[in-house]
């Protein structure tokens, strides 16, 4: 009786536990979005700037002060963070799905001892150093390669994300390969097909949900980092002519940006505008995983 007891408080201990963590995010999050829309909205409210100009103006020139007077249009900012995630993604997406064909299809045992270890690693990598391998030796490569001035680019700022992504890409993928029943690979292997028809025509349509959801994943990262870019971007307020021109993007901006702004000025308020922006940003990526995935499990009820 006693042993039963104990199991049952046990088990309400850490139901409960649980259920607090679970509230705890929640609140956190809403408290992060609610903080975001106070300060971020200042520009709009106090300022009297208007929602267009900010995301379609390409005229920065907030005033640091408390009175206002200046220009927020951050197009620039915006167009550049588009742009490096675009390329990013444009060069990460198939070596993501085809090391992830590798580890799962093509050699499954050297894929999960040798491969995938491998790919983890890159997960655990600060972006500084990514960052600082760039700037010492991509940004040069690219200098000398293309006979450019200076090689800080949206080239350089890409292929530095492609490759912080190209973990988070590839582990979703091969996780979602991973999931397809082996049924499915011995009724086409029973059709007489070969194994790149099986990978190709039965695989990686069955896998498709879990291989957006990592390709919304690794974009999301690309969008929220700040450190690697900013060290490759260059960092100049003009928009890029081509992919070997320099710019700066939302994140950087605000990470080199915001400890020199004066609290509760019109350039601290414009800089919050780019991070609600951003939080905003991640929100509809998060709502896009999520329609997906609802997409998916509504079509796999129809079909059962």
């Amino acid at each position: 009786m006693n042993h039963k007891r104990n199991m049952f408080q046990k088990e309400y201990f850490w139901h409960g536990l649980v259920t607090i963590g679970g509230c705890f995010m929640i609140v956190l999050t809403l408290a992060i979005g609610i903080f975001l829309v106070y300060k971020g909205s200042a520009s709009f409210t106090t300022y009297d700037h208007k929602i267009t100009e900010f995301l379609f103006s390409s005229k920065w020139n907030p005033a640091d002060n408390s009175t206002g007077g200046g220009n927020i249009g951050a197009a620039i900012y915006i167009f550049g963070s588009i742009s490096t995630c675009a390329l990013a993604l444009l060069i990460a997406t198939p070596f993501s799905i085809a090391a992830a064909i590798f580890m799962t299809e093509i050699a499954p045992k050297v894929g999960m001892h040798v491969f995938q270890p491998a790919v983890e690693i890159f997960v655990g990598i600060p972006s500084v150093v990514y960052g600082w391998i760039g700037l010492t030796v991509l940004v040069p490569a690219i200098k000398n390669i293309f006979h450019l001035t200076y090689g800080f680019s949206v080239l350089a700022a890409g292929i530095v994300l492609a490759v912080m992504i190209f973990p988070t890409i590839t582990s979703v993928t091969a996780d979602a390969i991973r999931s397809v029943p082996i049924q499915f690979r011995q009724a086409s292997y029973g059709l007489g097909a070969t194994r790149w028809q099986m990978i190709r025509t039965v695989v990686l349509p069955s896998a498709k949900s879990g291989i957006y959801t990592g390709i919304i994943l690794g974009l999301a990262r690309a969008f929220g980092e700040a450190l690697a870019v900013a060290m490759v971007i260059g960092k100049t307020r003009a928009f890029p002519k081509n992919i070997l021109s320099s710019t700066n993007n939302l994140t950087a901006s605000i990470a080199s940006d915001m400890g020199g702004a004066m609290e509760g000025g019109e350039y601290n308020s414009a800089l919050w505008s780019m991070a609600l922006l951003l939080f905003l940003i991640s929100l509809l990526f998060i709502f896009i995983i999520h329609f997906i995935s609802s997409k998916e499990e509504k079509k796999l009820n129809g079909k059962n």
